[in-house]
Order: structure tokens, then C-alpha cells, then sequence
């Protein structure tokens, strides 16, 4: 595909170049920040699910209603 947007740009201008070389880094970037999320968000639910988080007594915890 890469090579189909090239020939209907008409040729290999040097700006154009530079500027899919950014954008392939840049989606490089974000895949792999979507992996450290995902692996994070594993975690996470993981560590819930094992009781591990800490958790709230809504009734213990609620704040006296100010008058």
C-alpha cells in the first residue's frame, strides 16, 4: 500500500519522506504504549481479583453532611 500512496503522490519528496518516517515512529510509539497499558491493566485486575487492592467501607468512610 505504502508503495500505491507514493505513486499517487508523484514521486519521493523529501518532506513527504521525512514526515511517514515521523508517523511510522509515532505508531510505533503508541503500539507499544498500548502494550504497557494492557500489561498494566493485567495487572491490575489481576491483583483485584486476588484481593489485593486496597478497598473502602462506603458506610465507614462517608463524610458527616455539612449543615
Amino acid at each position: 500500500m505504502a508503495k500505491a500512496l507514493l505513486g499517487h503522490i508523484g514521486g519521493t519528496d523529501p518532506r513527504l519522506l521525512e514526515e511517514a518516517r515521523r508517523l511510522r515512529m509515532r505508531v510505533r510509539d503508541l503500539e507499544a504504549q498500548v502494550v504497557r497499558l494492557k500489561d498494566e491493566n493485567d495487572t491490575l485486575a489481576a491483583a483485584l481479583h486476588d484481593g489485593q487492592l486496597m478497598t473502602l467501607d462506603p458506610e465507614h468512610d462517608r463524610e458527616p453532611a455539612l449543615t
